[in-house]
């Protein structure tokens, strides 16, 4: 996990404990006996005081700085670590301060906030369950290679990573003595078989490129299986291309592209921006846009409202994309792209297409997960399958999920693709698109876009 999703994951953990905290000493204040509880400046000074003496317990025992806390038992044990040292700072507080405090209050207050606790780190423990499976934060990983940086990947991912299941692969099998129970797949050339046939996330090579030329032959195909090929060098090696550097427990790990998106946080806040984003336009847009549109389609020419087609997404998985339906029913929709006049296109589908108004019913597509607001634009399967045998980088595009629009989309890459020049360029907005990701270059391109429309594009027909 990197420095930023740790820091959102840990914001989020020390957020939910106060609000916890503070809502147990609202609840257990209105069943006091006396109406002026808020008028007694000490009682204020205690439930301050409490707050310090949770964050401080918090700070001593590593509760929201741990590398553990996914683990359940061990956020537990640091979670009632905390509170004893949190009760102790109560006592002596209320040792040193001289008021007579309700005891009622006290107790009450100190039993509420350790249910509410209790409550909230088994809800948290369903919800990393459920995130684990929803956004692979539990993996399989494969480590090329036999050395001492593969040792200590090893050693990383079996005892300080619980989330992690590591297979090794190594060309000589008879030097692995001390690593009886480890799986162990064999040479190089077994593990392509074995990354397709055990859902394998990610491959780690301690193996130099330029002694095993076969390493860019297995990345290749690792893309091509939506497998994050890494290299993690144990001495100067320097690739004929550019690559990334990150790191795992002070290992450098060089990537052949920076993937912002690969980052589990991060993929959370482009979920809840997508969603957030596409319900606001179908309750306040598609709500009433969607029957006069249906109308005006329907007078226009005969056929269904709605063009539903597979399409790739994420992953290379085909899903139903959903459009206004712009054309006259024909037999070539899934086979031949449009082209300018073409005469398939319907009077009213001409303004449709041109407006963009015909992609907008694919926010349905975004609101159950199959599509972001951004993102590399959607092909259908029959181009996606004649793309990839054009351009080797085509399939990059598909690590993310296609979008309403992207980054190519806003600089003229759009529409037709009529040479190898035209896709290339789009497939390099793509992926610079994927290399570069924020949730503020979701806003630009989405503003972009609405100029755009507005503007007109010659590309739109």
């Amino acid at each position: 996990m990197n420095k930023l999703s740790f820091i959102f994951y840990r914001s989020i953990l020390w957020l939910w404990d106060l609000i916890s905290l503070n809502a147990a000493l609202l609840l257990v204040s209105l069943n006091v006996e006396w109406a002026d509880l808020f008028a007694k400046r000490e009682y204020h000074v205690y439930m301050a005081f409490f707050n310090i003496a949770w964050l401080s317990a918090g700070f001593l025992s590593s509760l929201y700085l741990s590398k553990q806390w996914l683990d359940f038992s061990v956020f537990i044990r640091k979670t009632i670590k905390s509170f004893v040292i949190t009760i102790v700072f109560l006592l002596v507080f209320l040792y040193l301060y001289e008021f007579q405090f309700s005891r009622f209050y006290i107790i009450s207050s100190i039993a509420l906030f350790g249910l509410l606790t209790l409550i909230n780190r088994i809800l948290f423990n369903v919800l990393v369950m459920a995130l684990r499976s929803r956004f692979r934060m539990e993996k399989k990983v494969v480590i090329l290679g036999y050395n001492d940086i593969s040792k200590r990947l090893i050693r990383y991912f079996r005892s300080e990573s619980k989330l992690v299941k590591v297979s090794g692969c190594f060309e000589d099998k008879e030097r692995v003595n001390e690593l009886s129970d480890f799986p162990i797949l064999g040479g190089l050339q077994d593990c392509l078989e074995y990354v397709k046939t055990n859902n394998i996330a990610e491959i780690y090579s301690t193996l130099a490129p330029e002694k095993y030329p076969y390493l860019y032959d297995l990345a290749k195909e690792a893309d091509k299986l939506f497998v994050h090929f890494k290299f993690v060098p144990d001495y100067n090696v320097f690739v004929n291309r550019n690559i990334y550097v990150d790191f795992v427990d002070n290992i450098p790990v060089l990537s052949l592209r920076s993937e912002p998106l690969e980052d589990t946080g991060n993929r959370i806040k482009k979920r809840l921006f997508d969603i957030a984003f596409s319900l606001f336009v179908i309750i306040f847009i598609l709500s009433w846009l969607v029957p006069i549109v249906a109308i005006l389609i329907k007078l226009d020419s005969r056929g269904p409202v709605f063009f539903i087609q597979q399409r790739s997404g994420k992953n290379n998985r085909p899903f139903a994309c959903i459009k206004f339906r712009s054309l006259r029913v024909n037999d070539e929709s899934d086979t031949k792209q449009v082209t300018r006049n073409d005469r398939r296109i319907t009077f009213f589908g001409r303004f449709l297409r041109k407006s963009n108004i015909d992609e907008l019913p694919q926010f349905f597509n975004v609101l159950i997960g199959d599509m972001s607001v951004v993102g590399p634009r959607p092909h259908m399967l029959k181009h996606t399958e004649d793309f990839s045998n054009i351009y080797k980088k085509y399939m990059i595009r598909h690590f993310v999920k296609p979008g309403l629009t992207g980054w190519a989309q806003v600089h003229g890459f759009r529409g037709e693709i009529t040479n190898n020049e035209l896709l290339r360029r789009r497939i390099e907005y793509d992926l610079w698109y994927l290399e570069n990701w924020t949730i503020f270059m979701d806003v630009k391109i989405i503003f972009m876009t609405i100029m755009v429309t507005i503007r007109g594009d010659e590309r739109a027909y």
